[in-house]
């Protein structure tokens, strides 16, 4: 496909999201879903706060809105197009955001059935898989830092620095595995009204006891 084609098909496509956009705004009220009807000015403003919220604490800025904009989404999923349209976007930009919540085990990638076009959708449990991924690279971390120890000298004031960053990552990763064993526990006492996580109307209440 030469250059102008594919330009071409890339904006019929977001054209495209952004007319089903639209008609899943006027029908549902919900980003990319079929729910009840919600206010979508509303939901573009949670959407940007909420992404903002996440770029001053460190996270790269399409990233965070993209990912914003998915956990909005009644299925939690979009289409490249679709989060094109809705935060007016290249689908570039949206590539690489896509690319950095892959690293970073927040969003994955699938293949719509019957089409060529690729699909984002959020990891189920997005903040748990989130923070087991950070359990792995702290133990990355701790390898390398307990070299340090050893390079540094255990006696010198370096080397104690880098030992008391050992144990704090030791200890923090003791209490993150009991903290994500408690969520489950918790997560069972959970009930949707609506439907499970992600359903179209779901919302989260904890169960009678």
């Amino acid at each position: 496909m030469s250059g102008g084609n594919r330009e071409s098909a890339e904006s019929a496509e977001i054209e495209a999201g952004r007319r089903s956009g639209e008609r899943g705004g006027a029908e549902s009220g919900g980003i990319g879903g079929s729910g009840p009807r919600r206010d979508e000015e509303a939901v573009s403003r949670f959407v940007e706060r909420f992404a903002a919220e996440m770029t001053e604490a460190g996270m790269q800025r399409t990233a965070a809105r993209v990912f914003a904009a998915l956990l909005a989404s009644d299925d939690a999923s979009m289409t490249s197009a679709e989060l094109s349209a809705r935060l007016s976007i290249s689908p570039a930009a949206v590539s690489g955001a896509v690319r950095y919540l892959t690293q970073v085990s927040m969003v994955s990638r699938e293949r719509d059935p019957g089409s060529r076009r690729d699909r984002y959708r959020l990891h189920n449990q997005v903040w748990y898989a989130s923070l087991t991924q950070r359990d792995s690279v702290m133990t990355r971390w701790e390898q390398a830092l307990r070299e340090g120890v050893e390079t540094l000298g255990r006696d010198t004031p370096a080397g104690a620095r880098v030992a008391e960053t050992v144990a704090f990552f030791e200890f923090l990763q003791k209490e993150l595995l009991s903290l994500l064993d408690r969520w489950n526990e918790y997560r069972e006492t959970l009930s949707y009204e609506g439907g499970a996580p992600g359903a179209a109307g779901g919302r989260v209440k904890p169960r009678d006891t």
